[in-house]
């Protein structure tokens, strides 16, 4: 290596911050993965130990934030290439992309011992499976190789409440899955929401994200196609006695909020490179997606604590 490589590297790593290793981690990401893994420890029928809870929702936030800087390491090369993403750490050249990966390696280690000591095996092994889903077999493969990347991928993101259900009783009965299953179906039409704005980032990356491979018009379609489903299967905790009649109206109301949005994205021609004043359906839509999934959870976390949980049927 050169003298003017080495020095090079040296300014970057001296110019790294601690608050440039926060941004590796994802924060965004991870308040809502911190989240919605909380509601799964709270709503399961068991109460745990607060030291024990508390160290295993810091072990998901540290699975989270490691899965960020495995993804930020990887995909260093199309991030540059992205508007929405060239000032992340590593291709703002402030964190090298050797540490990124070293950073994240040592916190996956971190956040699965924790997990392990403070909770179950099960909650152990589930935050790892998150950890190495999120970074291999969405990053390394899905992401570059299919337009159903974000569909098969949204699995990783959907893994919290289970991990945090698991953490508390060593056990993922229906109503965990339920919970993976709100949160993998609303995935799809919460993302490709984003993707309408920033396709023509993505088809300079290479990145085969739906709008770039069929269209913004197929798009629009399957936004409200997987909101047609989302929207009827966010009421179904009222139903099996996890949620109350708090959750029922949250989750009646915000799901007809979330199609509403959906509708007129479909209706609109948001994406087309000629109508770039309905992107903003597009645009509301994202934010409209992101506070229902934070109600829903909301939701749960207000029955239960407060408490106020009023099944209408006997369950947990």
């Amino acid at each position: 290596m050169s003298e003017a490589s080495l020095a090079s590297t040296s300014a970057i790593a001296a110019s790294a911050s601690a608050m440039d290793y926060v941004r590796l981690m994802k924060p965004r990401v991870m308040t809502l993965v911190v989240f919605t893994a909380l509601v799964g420890l709270v709503v399961a029928p068991v109460e745990m130990n607060f030291f024990a809870a508390a160290c295993a929702v810091l072990s998901v936030a540290l699975g989270s934030g490691a899965a960020g800087a495995l993804n930020m390491w990887y995909d260093a090369d199309i991030d540059a290439l992205m508007a929405r993403t060239v000032t992340r750490p590593v291709p703002a050249g402030l964190v090298r992309r050797e540490d990124a990966l070293g950073f994240g390696l040592v916190m996956s280690l971190l956040s699965v011992t924790l997990m392990a000591l403070a909770s179950t095996p099960l909650a152990a092994a589930l935050l790892a499976f998150s950890i190495f889903f999120y970074a291999v077999v969405y990053t390394m493969w899905l992401k570059r190789s299919t337009a159903q990347n974000i569909v098969i991928g949204g699995a990783a993101g959907a893994f919290p409440p289970v991990i945090g259900w698991a953490a508390a009783t060593g056990s993922v009965p229906v109503d965990a899955w339920i919970l993976f299953g709100l949160i993998f179906l609303w995935t799809p039409p919460h993302f490709w929401a984003l993707s309408l704005w920033t396709s023509k980032e993505y088809a300079r990356a290479g990145v085969p994200m739906l709008p770039v491979t069929r269209g913004a018009k197929h798009t629009r379609l399957q936004i409200l196609l997987y909101t047609l489903i989302v929207a009827p299967f966010g009421l179904l905790p009222a139903f099996t006695g996890l949620g109350g009649v708090i959750y029922l109206v949250v989750s009646a109301l915000g799901g007809a909020w979330f199609l509403w949005g959906a509708v007129r994205v479909f209706m609109s021609r948001a994406g087309d490179a000629d109508a770039p004043t309905d992107m903003r359906r597009a645009k509301q839509l994202f934010g409209i997606s992101i506070l229902y999934l934070f109600a829903l959870f909301g939701a749960l976390l207000v029955e239960r604590v407060l408490p106020l949980h009023f099944p209408l049927v006997g369950g947990a």
